[in-house]
């Protein structure tokens, strides 16, 4: 490290500039506190994403929020932002594990509705207080209990398990072999018990204006500065003081780090000395959501659908969203980022047309998330162990360093919701640590 490069001092620095980060900045920063925040991106936001692609400003990356949120719903209430509902479907599609299969909404949910009432039955006596947790005993022995196992011992049909085991690899982002049973209770629990409630949560309600009006509206409320393509490489704890370090060799000074990296991307980060193991372990294991997220348009303007395919299909899940011009914007998700090309309108198409066998799809857009190097992930969701081998280590302070993210985030982990939450976490536990130098 070139210590002769230029050095600025601060009370704190703030690493990323997502909804945790921007909220941690926000807080510390009315309190009086000199605050830096340093974005790797040329954009705020993390891992939300606004961007004018086949003629339509789409969210290519999270999106969602809803009143059971009670962080995000705060912040909406606090700057005005309305929502914007997506449409209710009209039609629905699924794959039956033998066959494709057309009927109503209301007849897919309940297929779905007693698997997910008998798989998400004890999540309130799991989860009394689902911010607290590791606050149960039942908690901590689930931990170790993977999903799909839960799932493959339900007394249901065929179709039953194969819609289920699908919609919880959406939810997932991901495989789920490997995925913790405690993730879902506590989704369902942070539902109050319905996971209908729960569905709705995830893709129901878009913020009226985008993600971006959120993240631009907490931006101008923070009094700091905010530096963009300043893409932190190394962090230095030498006593009391704290060196942050830039990719351009620019060195900062605080008290106290916030990184709000998110967990497969803290590798980029040499930290001296290092994070403990336990730490280091969780974010070498990682988290499983590592799909893709791919809008895309078919010909004609249909009416809202939803579809939802196999487990294992590229794509797994479809939501059509607009209509303009002809077309039809559709949403696919899939749980394996690497298992279908983005560009690949034949590809989209072959996997759409098994569902609905006279959709054309004309064109495609996407951000791969895990090839992004400043995130290396979608949407956080938690293996087997995660709760109760990593979280509460993820979440210590360490000397001067504090990570924050949804990665790590005591209620709805995987949320914008869950980046709020931690940011606000870590901003009270620096205020409470000491008080501004100029007091």
């Amino acid at each position: 490290m070139d210590l002769d490069a230029r050095t600025d001092e601060y009370d704190a620095i703030i690493v990323g500039a997502g909804f945790a980060g921007l909220t941690a900045a926000r807080e510390l920063s009315r309190s009086g506190r000199r605050i830096a925040v340093l974005e790797a991106r040329d954009r705020i936001g993390g891992r939300t994403l606004v961007e004018d692609h086949m003629g339509l400003p789409l969210e290519l990356g999270g999106t969602w929020v809803h009143w059971t949120q009670p962080h995000v719903w705060a912040e909406l209430r606090r700057y005005g932002l309305d929502l914007a509902p997506s449409p209710v479907p009209q039609h629905a599609y699924w794959w039956n594990g033998l066959r494709a299969v057309a009927g109503s909404p209301d007849e897919l949910l309940e297929i779905l509705d007693l698997p997910n009432e008998l798989l998400t039955a004890r999540c309130r006596d799991v989860f009394p207080e689902p911010y607290a947790p590791l606050g149960s005993a039942a908690a901590r022995v689930l931990d170790d209990v993977s999903l799909l196992d839960e799932i493959d011992l339900l007394p249901i049909s065929i179709e039953q398990r194969t819609l289920l085991r699908s919609f919880w690899t959406l939810n997932f982002n991901g495989r789920i072999d490997n995925a913790a049973y405690t993730q879902a209770l506590r989704w369902a629990a942070l539902a109050n018990g319905d996971w209908r409630v729960m569905f709705e949560t995830c893709a129901t309600y878009k913020i009226a204006g985008g993600t971006t009006a959120l993240a631009e509206a907490m931006r101008r409320d923070i009094d700091s500065d905010v530096f963009l393509a300043a893409d932190v490489r190394h962090i230095e704890q030498d006593g009391e003081l704290v060196r942050v370090v830039t990719a351009d060799g620019t060195v900062r000074t605080a008290d106290d780090v916030v990184v709000t990296i998110p967990l497969h991307a803290l590798h980029r980060v040499a930290f001296t000395p290092k994070l403990p193991e336990i730490v280091e372990h969780a974010a070498e294991r990682g988290q499983l959501g590592l799909g893709t997220k791919i809008w895309f348009t078919i010909e004609g303007e249909h009416a809202a659908f939803v579809a939802l395919g196999a487990e294992d299909w590229p794509l797994n899940f479809f939501q059509s969203e607009y209509v303009k011009d002809g077309r039809t914007f559709v949403i696919g998700f899939g749980a394996d980022a690497r298992a279908i090309d983005p560009a690949d309108i034949g590809a989209i198409q072959e996997i759409l047309q098994r569902l609905i066998p006279d959709a054309r799809v004309v064109d495609s857009t996407a951000h791969d998330w895990v090839a992004d190097e400043y995130a290396q992930e979608t949407w956080p969701m938690h293996r087997v162990g995660f709760l109760s081998s990593s979280l509460a280590a993820l979440q210590e302070s360490h000397g001067g360093v504090l990570l924050a993210s949804s990665d790590i985030a005591d209620g709805w982990g995987g949320f914008i919701d869950g980046a709020i939450d931690s940011g606000l976490k870590a901003a009270r536990a620096l205020l409470t640590k000491r008080v501004p130098l100029d007091a």
